[in-house]
């Protein structure tokens, strides 16, 4: 399995063509630039997380994606309704397990949703991962990584190999584990940690991928890579942070297939 410029834009191009109906339970606080961003990639967002409506809005969902980054208990028990009608559809479930090992009532959540189902994406940054796999690895500050992406390679082998979920993990590489690949992306730029919330853009443009390759370890490969690339384009003409979220949602509109071909840096068979 491998990640090639032609795949990625096979695959941009079908969320083009299919506008996939991306069902988002996430937090407050990146709604819109979430939702902006799966607009600008040609999917179609919508932010439900009322227990009243979830599961009909995962009925006509391509993909779900949990994100609980702002939790409470209404929300906790919408997000097991959605989960549950998913798995039952056989849709994507993407889960983005923000500032797990911060506190007990985070980590005890994410790992009872993932007991509940397993998610086909599993999409956090190092120490996320780590909290997920063992209480004895990793420090979690807010929901930002202490631990370099490669330091949660292992982690992620064992997530997989317990949930069979695809595990990414965001880094300064990018690291995507199945079963039995590895695969790592080196796109991104420094400047895309100074901006709140793209980390769950990452997973939300993850549904979107998943929604039309069903190669999952792929989808999320091809998702890192199309939001790295935006971010470092963006980057090279954003004098700061506020000014890259807006380049940003521009090259992710227009992404073409020469950038992919001119800038897709990839490791398979990484750690």
């Amino acid at each position: 399995m491998s990640i090639t410029p032609e795949n990625t834009w096979a695959s941009v191009s079908a969320i083009r063509d299919q506008a996939p109906l991306i069902h988002n339970i996430t937090n407050y606080v990146v709604m819109n630039s979430t939702a902006n961003a799966l607009l600008a990639l040609g999917a179609s967002p919508v932010m439900a997380h009322a227990q009243e409506e979830v599961e009909d809005m995962v009925n006509i969902a391509s993909a779900l994606v949990i994100n609980i980054g702002t939790l409470s208990a209404p929300w906790v028990e919408a997000m097991g309704s959605a989960a549950r009608k998913a798995a039952g559809r056989g849709i994507p479930l993407v889960l983005d397990p923000v500032g797990a090992g911060a506190t007990a009532y985070r980590t005890q959540t994410v790992r009872k949703l993932m007991d509940t189902v397993s998610p086909t994406i599993i999409r956090g940054n190092a120490s996320e991962i780590l909290a997920l796999a063992t209480s004895e690895k990793g420090e979690t500050k807010g929901v930002d990584a202490t631990e370099s992406s490669q330091n949660a390679i292992e982690a992620a082998h064992w997530l997989n190999e317990r949930y069979g979920s695809t595990v990414c993990i965001s880094g300064e590489t990018d690291f995507i584990v199945g079963d039995q690949v590895v695969i790592g992306i080196g796109n991104g730029h420094p400047l895309m940690t100074r901006v709140t919330g793209l980390g769950c853009t990452a997973s939300a443009l993850c549904g979107a991928f998943a929604a039309v390759n069903s190669s999952f370890p792929l989808a999320a490969a091809q998702a890192m890579a199309v939001m790295g690339i935006a971010g470092e384009m963006a980057a090279e003409i954003s004098p700061g942070p506020g000014s890259l979220q807006l380049h940003f949602l521009d090259f992710l509109y227009r992404l073409t297939k020469d950038d992919l071909a001119r800038r897709l840096r990839i490791s398979a068979g990484a750690g």
